[in-house]
């Protein structure tokens, strides 16, 4: 598949899978999420559909970029991405549909792991892939201080 075909497709599914999981939150965004004891670094809400348009966005060019590279490792970086990418979905469901911190926790702590493996992984493979990846892994491990603190304090 060529280069171009294959990035605007990953986007496209990136995006789409994005949305599909901000369904998740249902009315836990609104009924429960403001309720609880956030930490004083916690953003603005508009910030977060922000943020996850544009890490969704390069999440899915980090992808694509990979097509037409043949070879074994590059097959793992996509099983890696899809894993990571399904815990991504899952802590969704956990943490708002569920409303579980302590679950999206545990989750998110894996999901760190994974997005890390893949992006060291592509640096081995093709280095703008993993320097795409370079924001999203920030904002996880942000993300991992912003669940452990409600974990921790709600």
């Amino acid at each position: 598949m060529n280069r171009t075909v294959s990035v605007i497709l990953w986007v496209a599914v990136c995006l789409i899978m994005g949305y599909l999981s901000s369904l998740m939150q249902g009315n836990s965004i609104e009924e429960w999420y403001p309720l609880l004891a956030h930490s004083p670094l916690s953003p603005p809400g508009w910030l977060f559909p922000v943020a996850w348009t544009l890490l969704y966005t390069l999440m899915g060019i980090s992808v694509g970029l990979l097509a037409g590279i043949r070879s074994l490792y590059a097959m793992v970086l996509y099983v890696l991405f899809v894993i990571q990418f399904i815990l991504n979905i899952m802590w969704t469901f956990f943490f708002f549909y569920l409303r579980s911190p302590l679950l999206g926790f545990m989750d998110i702590i894996l999901l760190d792991m994974f997005a890390l493996l893949y992006t060291v992984g592509a640096f081995v493979v093709y280095k703008p892939s993993a320097w795409l990846f370079i924001p999203y892994i920030a904002w996880l491990i942000f993300a991992t201080y912003l669940n452990g603190y409600i974990m921790l304090y709600n």
